[in-house]
């Protein structure tokens, strides 16, 4: 599904890695992710005109130079540039001859770095640049075959090229937002040093999809289950265009979803056209399963195999009507297969991903259309080939649904209280103009209280915590700032019409060092 020409990223750990293939995209430029211990082969250098290397979180050791060193010789014979970030920088800086200071002296955060050779590859950049580090060890010294390209405090080494211009690095992290510029960086190595001219976007890969799904499914039946959101319905409509009436569609009411939203989908599927379609109602199991769990990772667990159990049942009563199945479809995206470590050994595991995993019995195949495309990019497919643009600007719900927003123990009451609180918030927010630049909003219940005063009454109630935050793709996400006004309308019908809320807060942390949801 990918095109002809594209970048490679070789992942060393880092959690920005997959961050770096969506910038490089952003440009035009399509990239695939490979992991730290591969091989640089004829098959997987095809089209290939240049290399980035992540970050990561260790120092460069022996073995990272043995295992590494045979591929950085192949590009080297093949003249193919290769870019280092971080990590990278600091491997292919000791690769070649230069001298690591390991430890002991570290930038973290906002860094101001001063560009002493604007020539190459930070050409657009200011002679004094802010840029965000991420980093303990540092270069110390270059061989001779290399130039500074930029300085940070005390002279250290953030950014240099070889002579002969086909290796270069940088100490800061050019693809986050919070380096201004960074995309230049980015542009300049992918354009003008690697010679890339075609212009790649996710809309004109809609085509090679389906084609790759009829290739796949032949002439099988999809079992799928969808929730709703823009992945699993895009994905869906994608399946469904593909092979048409034989993909089976399961929809789960899990009893913990938002206010209307099983209404929402049903309608939606049934307008889309989508022939099979079934709507399985096990809220009381799952309630009943949850009951008294308060660690969100043992709730995440419960949920996922609550999930089989009734996908399960499902499934064996769809074979006895029409068949065997032999593909599972997914929704699966690149944001999915980060936070579960999917793509790379040294990549930490921030939360347990909750796609669908296959019941033993069923053994069938998985056929993921958009498991190499960001959240943003299956937006645009999904308004390319006709899903609802109502469907398209849903913002994105956890696979735990609202469990991981209660902070304690699940309940019917937990629940009605937590989904009147979203209401009111999503209520307001949709009257305001800033609705249209939130990545994603919700209500987050705390297991603790605090005292009140509701008219001449003590209170002893719950505290409610306001999440807004604005992104392109969830790999990065900034607090987001309504009016002051907003917030304290939001705030003031929360507490006085929620019953059991006393007390609201707004969340003020960015992505990172927090993550999207609390739990």
């Amino acid at each position: 599904m990918g095109a002809p020409e594209k970048t490679i990223v070789v992942d060393f750990g880092g959690q920005y890695t997959h961050l770096i293939a969506r910038r490089c995209r952003d440009l035009g430029v399509y990239a695939e992710i490979v992991p730290q211990d591969c091989v640089l082969d004829d098959a997987m250098l095809a089209g290939v005109r240049g290399v980035i290397l992540s970050g990561g979180p260790r120092t460069v050791s022996p073995e990272d130079l043995e295992r590494f060193s045979p591929n950085l010789k192949i590009l080297r014979d093949r003249r193919i540039p290769v870019l280092g970030i971080c990590f990278g920088h600091q491997l292919l800086a000791v690769a070649n001859g230069g001298e690591l200071a390991p430890g002991g002296n570290p930038e973290y955060g906002r860094t101001k770095i001063r560009v002493v050779d604007n020539s190459s590859i930070l050409k657009e950049l200011e002679r004094e640049q802010l840029v965000w580090m991420s980093h303990s060890d540092e270069v110390r010294s270059l061989p001779d075959t290399m130039r500074t390209l930029a300085l940070s405090k005390d002279d250290r080494i953030a950014a240099y090229e070889s002579t002969d211009r086909l290796v270069f690095g940088v100490q800061f992290h050019p693809e986050v937002t919070h380096t201004p510029n960074g995309m230049s960086v980015l542009e300049a190595f992918l354009r003008d040093v690697c010679g890339y001219r075609n212009m790649w976007t996710p809309e004109d890969q809609v085509q090679s999809i389906i084609k790759w799904i009829r290739d796949e499914v032949g002439n099988g039946k999809v079992l799928m289950g969808t929730s709703g959101g823009v992945d699993s319905t895009v994905a869906a409509f994608l399946i469904k265009q593909a092979i048409g009436d034989r993909l089976h569609c399961v929809f789960v009411d899990n009893g913990l979803l938002r206010e209307g939203e099983r209404e929402e989908v049903e309608t939606a599927f049934r307008e889309m056209g989508f022939p099979n379609f079934y709507v399985v109602d096990a809220s009381d199991e799952f309630l009943n399963n949850l009951s008294g769990i308060e660690d969100p990772e043992e709730k995440r667990r419960i949920i996922a195999e609550t999930f089989i159990r009734v996908f399960e049942r499902k499934a064996r009563e769809l074979e006895k009507r029409y068949g065997r199945f032999d593909f599972l479809g997914q929704g699966t995206i690149y944001p999915d297969r980060v936070e579960s470590a999917a793509t790379g050994k040294a990549t930490a595991v921030i939360k347990s991903h909750h796609n669908v995993r296959l019941p033993d019995w069923m053994r069938l195949k998985v056929v993921e259309p958009l498991r190499d495309l960001y959240k943003d990019e299956v937006r645009r497919v999904g308004l390319k080939i006709g899903v609802p643009e109502r469907m398209i600007r849903r913002q994105p719900f956890p696979g735990p649904s609202l469990a991981i927003r209660v902070g304690g123990p699940v309940t019917r009451e937990q629940l009605s209280i937590l989904r009147h609180a979203d209401r009111i918030l999503q209520e307001e927010l949709r009257r305001d103009p800033i609705y249209e630049r939130v990545w994603q909003s919700f209500c987050v219940l705390l297991p603790v209280r605090s005292v009140g005063v509701m008219g001449d009454e003590r209170t002893y109630d719950q505290a409610c915590v306001i999440r807004i935050v604005e992104s392109t793709d969830a790999m990065t996400a900034d607090v987001s700032t309504p009016r002051w006004e907003l917030l304290l309308n939001i705030a003031s019908r929360i507490a006085n019409e929620v019953h059991g809320v006393n007390r609201v807060v707004y969340d003020l942390t960015s992505k990172p060092p927090g993550t999207i949801e609390w739990y």
